[in-house]
């Protein structure tokens, strides 16, 4: 078979087709293959002719009117157009040419299809795998999140453990083997279960006990503990409940006149006379206290102070003219306001309430004679209870023996009655009730120890008056009271003792002793913590 081949005149082709001919290697390039002709038409060129060609700037409709392409046939060679058959040159050539164009462009296509798979997948992936990354890192934050609860969380399950310890001491200050609480090891210990952690407390045999307390708490979606536990040391101190002469949980108004307050210390004969007041031997520990953070919360005004005048933050104290207050040395120079140091405002003191002596199996008490003297009531060894208690006239109440007489009503003392402590006796009072009014000769604390009389207002008992001629030694406990003292007696002392109420109203003329014993062996308000660390 015969190959078709270009004629020599290219210039002139050139440049009746260039246009046409850029236009299609523009659009199949320089190496694409012409499909052959059918039998008996055109013979297509070679694929290295066809390339020239189009490097010369011929289109391929060119080549069936321009060039002179060899037909094989019977009768030798010859042009298409001589023969009469010029349409099936010119047709079919140009339907060759576009089928090439079709298959380049249908190659064109499969190949961007191709990239662009490509490109998808890998975008599926990175995208993927930065998607696992975010959840693998949103799971170990939420891990680590939960993980530092249950971390934090051990700290509350601790300080509950804490909190049980306190309550123990409180109600069982000297027999800690009760409740549950086992010694081991020198230390009380008791486990509890809180939940699904637990802690386990520990509380040493000293008289201001330490205790240790550690919680086990869970790891975030698991049943062990964490390793190692939370653990808290806490050291205690037993506070007295009268740790100073006079304390409120509000106002404090001295505004009688020939105000004064010391103190004596009636363990100690250096500091009074047969464990009485001595003007003599006083100290100058009669502080003054109140909670109150207000301006003016404590009025001095013209009393003298030997001792300290305490307020809550920010508290302030209002000292008159001829007020003082200060150490014993300040007063005798004659010295009149405060002496530097001796007033802060840094009282913080929780006032607990007075709870029911007991709760069921007292006695009522009778009357009777002792002496020769006759007694309204006569209390012994026990435990007595009155619905109220009041005394006129020359009622008189008399304690014999270690007594407690619980009133759930009113109080009231007047004319010539009074409450007599016999020598080796002692009275603890509490009132239930409203009002306590205690005037004609008071309590006769025969001992002369402030510890041998208690007076305690419970949380119902919102008033306390002293007034006449009422003597009193002893302590009262009612932080609920509003608690008034007027007039004052002819004796040198009026009030021995301690008091801690709601709130204070001096008038008249009364001296304030405070006994420094109530604050060494008296009743104590409890275990209170003096510091706290982890370890």
């Amino acid at each position: 078979m015969h190959r078709c081949l270009p004629l020599s005149n290219e210039p002139q082709l050139r440049s009746r087709r260039g246009n046409e001919a850029d236009r299609i290697k523009s659009e199949i390039g320089t190496t694409a293959v012409l499909p052959e002709l059918e039998p008996g038409g055109v013979e297509l060129l070679q694929p290295q002719e066809t390339a020239k060609l189009l490097e010369c700037g011929r289109s391929i409709a060119a080549l069936a009117e321009e060039l002179p392409i060899k037909s094989c046939g019977q009768s030798g060679f010859r042009k298409p157009w001589e023969s009469g058959d010029q349409s099936h040159a010119l047709q079919t050539l140009p339907r060759q040419g576009q089928g090439l164009l079709q298959t380049v462009r249908h190659g064109r296509v499969r190949g961007q299809q191709g990239n662009t798979l490509l490109v998808l997948l890998v975008t599926l992936g990175v995208i993927g795998t930065a998607l696992a990354s975010y959840l693998t890192l949103v799971s170990n934050q939420n891990l680590s999140t939960m993980r530092s609860a249950q971390w934090n969380y051990g700290i509350a399950v601790a300080e509950a453990g804490v909190e049980e310890a306190l309550t123990h001491l409180y109600y069982s200050p000297v027999d800690r083997a009760t409740n549950g609480w086992v010694l081991e090891n020198g230390y009380y210990t008791k486990k509890r279960a809180l939940g699904d952690a637990e802690y386990v407390t520990r509380i040493s045999t000293a008289n201001s006990p330490e205790i240790i307390s550690s919680a086990n708490v869970r790891v975030p979606f698991g049943t062990e503990y964490i390793d190692p536990p939370r653990t808290v040391r806490v050291t205690t101190t037993n506070d007295a409940l009268f740790a100073k002469g006079m304390v409120a949980k509000g106002q404090i108004d001295l505004s009688g006149n020939n105000i004064k307050t010391d103190s004596f210390d009636s363990t100690d004969p250096i500091y009074s006379t047969n464990g009485r007041y001595d003007p003599a031997k006083s100290k100058d520990n009669g502080d003054v206290a109140t909670n109150s953070s207000l301006i003016d919360s404590l009025d001095v005004w013209n009393a003298e102070i030997y001792g300290k005048a305490s307020t809550g933050p920010g508290g302030t104290v209002l000292v008159g003219p001829n007020g003082s207050v200060g150490s014993a040395a300040w007063h005798q120079s004659g010295n009149k306001g405060i002496e530097p140091g001796w007033a802060n405002d840094d009282m913080n003191v929780s006032f607990p309430d007075v709870q029911p002596p007991f709760a069921g199996g007292a006695s009522t008490p009778i009357g009777g004679t002792s002496g020769g003297t006759n007694y309204i009531y006569i209390l012994t060894n026990g435990n007595w209870e009155l619905a109220s208690l009041s005394l006129s006239g020359q009622n008189k109440v008399l304690v014999l023996g270690q007594a407690v007489l619980y009133v759930t009503g009113n109080i009231s003392l007047s004319g010539q009655s009074y409450i007599y402590v016999s020598t080796n006796s002692s009275l603890r009072l509490y009132v239930g009730g409203p009002t306590a009014s205690i005037g004609g000769s008071g309590v006769m604390n025969t001992p002369g120890n402030a510890t041998n009389f208690y007076y305690y207002g419970l949380p119902g008992n919102t008033s306390l008056s002293f007034s006449g001629n009422a003597a009193f030694t002893g302590a009262i406990y009612a932080p609920n009271a509003a608690f008034s003292l007027g007039g004052g007696g002819s004796t040198t002392y009026d009030f021995v003792g301690a008091s801690v109420t709601s709130s204070v109203q001096m008038n008249g003329h009364f001296n304030f002793h405070y006994d420094e014993n109530l604050g060494k062996n008296g009743p104590r308000r409890g275990f209170t913590i003096m510091s706290w660390n982890e370890i």
